[in-house]
């Protein structure tokens, strides 16, 4: 197991869950390596977005096969933009047999509008705090106002966003549709863990939901899916991510 770093972060993972995911996994028979790559954590080097870390994933590879004799393949493990350079990477790699992906980044402009929209407000909408604030004249109600219109527009598609920051200047399509294509290119094992309480996660399912193509790959029996409705994006507590571990165990363990 391989469990590359989303950013801005280093080898430990929030809450130590790469530490104690890696050392659970190595207790139970399953080689693991975590690792900074290029400009993160303990590794000099310029800092670089996840979609330009794949020279640093084969190294790493390179090097767990020199240093476990006998290694026949690896899976990669990555939460957030790190699932999202997992799966970049896997199929241009014979060695990688599987990846897991947790709440997979495939964030757009529009698409982040749009979760906020149907994820956020409406159930702020709900909240007796809010309307506490509306009465106590505590509310901006015109800061309000101008921030919902802004977000409208960005989930219609009216004017670009600013914040979407995943897009290269030489991406030739969304971020969502080179997933996609990269997911339809490796024929390996699939482990998709998506949390409940996490707009990141809520932004891939609402892709999902609106593709069939995203459907009809994620129904083939290769790909296995779990979903935790009640975590956090990072399983901030420690049934949320002994339950991630035990299912990663499992999953690597059935090949």
């Amino acid at each position: 197991m391989l469990i590359v770093v989303g950013g801005p972060q280093y080898r430990a993972g929030s809450h130590r869950q790469f530490t104690l995911l890696a050392r659970h996994l190595a207790e139970h028979g399953v080689p693991t390596l975590r690792f900074d790559y290029r400009g993160m954590g303990d590794s000099d080097g310029e800092v670089r977005t996840f979609e330009g870390v794949g020279a640093d994933i084969r190294c790493a590879i390179d090097r767990f096969f020199d240093n476990v004799p006998g290694l026949k393949d690896v899976v990669i493990w990555g939460l957030c933009d790190a699932a999202s350079a997992a799966l970049f990477y896997a199929h241009q790699d014979a060695r990688v047999s599987g990846v897991v992906l947790l709440n997979p980044w495939v964030r757009t402009g529009q698409g982040l509008a749009r979760v906020h929209l149907r994820h956020y407000y409406m159930r702020r909408l709900f909240q007796a705090s809010l309307w506490q604030k509306v009465a106590r004249g505590e509310f901006n109600i015109r800061g309000a106002a101008a921030a919902l219109g802004r977000i409208v527009s960005d989930a219609m598609g009216r004017v670009p966003s600013s914040d979407n920051i995943t897009e290269s200047p030489a991406s030739e399509s969304p971020l969502p549709d080179r997933m996609e294509h990269a997911l339809r290119g490796f024929r390996g094992r699939v482990l998709l863990i998506l949390s409940g309480n996490d707009l990141t996660a809520q932004e891939f399912r609402d892709v999902v939901t609106g593709s069939r193509s995203w459907r009809r790959l994620l129904a083939a029996d290769r790909i296995t899916r779990h979903d935790l409705p009640e975590a956090n994006h990072t399983f901030a507590r420690r049934e949320w991510r002994d339950r991630v571990a035990r299912w990663t165990e499992a999953w690597v363990k059935s090949f």
